[in-house]
């Protein structure tokens, strides 16, 4: 067996750009919001900061060489840049623009189109929308040939001469199959073979994964947890559909009273029964690439949140390494698993090294492949 290629999402937010200093105050990034959490809950481990890289800034050359050695020293194949079109405007483009025409770091990557709406919820929902996808404007060939600048570089992921694109919703997008066409015609016309479509289970994404295939797309990506909407939780005496009605009613009543912003309410999740579930499933009945997580928390940036918080290695390791099992016998190239993420600090969900952890997920993924080599 080849050796897996692990690929992980990577978000080139840690920058200020004019748009978040006028949504949500000069120079911001999700360090604000790293910073200032707190805990919620009897070992909550919160705010979760880095040690390593520290608060970095992404405009600068050497974090992002730093990012890219620490990833090769540990066995990560490649970084997925999420990537923010709009029409032709483009939000956080700067690092990866930097990365091409630099051409450093010297480290494989592909995109990711985040194809939602900037909302004041994070959630891609529509409400207080800040930047809105206009499908109705959008031309596939000009987003296509822009994307030609990445898909030519060498260190772009390819699959048998055909660059990897990840959509994030695509059932969000009008007359997909159309679109399709007109993405792999231009892909075409930029001498490629074709162009390797991606759809990603992302929480909003509802699009079937047969479905998926028959529109046009080669595979599935997973994406966790987004996908997965019977999370293990750690609470005992209280079945999940009450709960849920209780929450519910809560909301309701202090989004009317006024206060609901001041009452933080935060879900904990059993990491182990969660990774065991995803161990535990069926076959693929699709080309999917799996997704595992470190851990996830994203209560540094909501206040109605969910914890899924982990401070064991080894039951990544196995999630992993039981993933890397279930593409074992795709074509070598196609032997993906994608990692969620590499520095989503405010979600609680990172390979960088933090202060509590350190390397010890770095150290778990280097095992892990290290059992797979050839």
């Amino acid at each position: 067996m080849s050796k897996p290629r692990i690929i992980t999402f990577y978000l080139p937010q840690y920058h200020p750009i004019a748009e978040n200093d006028k949504w949500w105050g000069k120079d911001f990034t999700d360090w604000v919001n790293v910073t200032r959490s707190k805990p919620r809950y009897k070992g909550h481990y919160q705010p979760q900061l880095p040690s390593e890289l520290g608060l970095y800034d992404l405009m600068n050359a050497e974090t992002r060489i730093a990012q890219a050695e620490l990833a090769k020293e540990y066995g990560i194949y490649g970084f997925c840049y999420y990537h923010y079109w709009f029409n032709g405007k483009m939000l956080l483009e700067k690092p990866f623009n930097e990365v091409l025409s630099s051409k450093k770091p010297d480290f494989p990557f592909c995109l990711c189109w985040a194809n939602e709406n900037w909302t004041r919820r994070w959630d891609g929902l529509d409400s207080e929308i800040l930047m809105e996808q206009n499908y109705s404007e959008y031309d596939a060939e000009q987003h296509m040939e822009w994307l030609g600048k990445a898909f030519i570089d060498p260190r772009y992921i390819k699959i048998k001469n055909k660059p990897i694109f990840l959509i994030y919703n695509a059932n969000g997008i009008p007359d997909l199959k159309t679109i399709i066409s007109k993405w792999r015609t231009e892909v075409k016309k930029q001498g490629f073979d074709d162009i390797y479509l991606c759809s990603v289970k992302s929480i909003h994404n509802r699009i079937d994964d047969k479905e998926a295939i028959n529109i046009g797309f080669n595979a599935v990506v997973e994406f966790i947890p987004g996908t997965e909407m019977n999370i293990p939780r750690k609470l005992s005496g209280l079945p999940r559909y009450y709960l849920f009605k209780i929450i519910n009613k809560f909301i309701e009543i202090t989004r009317t009273e006024n206060i609901f912003n001041k009452l933080p309410i935060t879900i904990i999740h059993d990491y182990e029964k969660f990774a065991q579930m995803n161990i535990q499933k069926e076959n693929y009945q699709t080309k999917t690439f799996p997704c595992v997580i470190p851990s996830w928390d994203n209560s540094a940036r909501k206040k109605i949140s969910a914890s899924i918080q982990n401070n064991d290695p080894l039951i990544f390791k196995k999630w992993l390494t039981n993933s890397i099992s279930k593409v074992s016998n795709y074509d070598n190239e196609e032997k993906i698993v994608f990692i969620n993420a590499w520095n989503e600090w405010a979600e609680g969900c990172h390979l960088e090294p933090d202060k509590k952890n350190g390397r010890l997920f770095l150290n778990a993924v280097s095992e892990v492949l290290k059992e797979n080599q050839n």
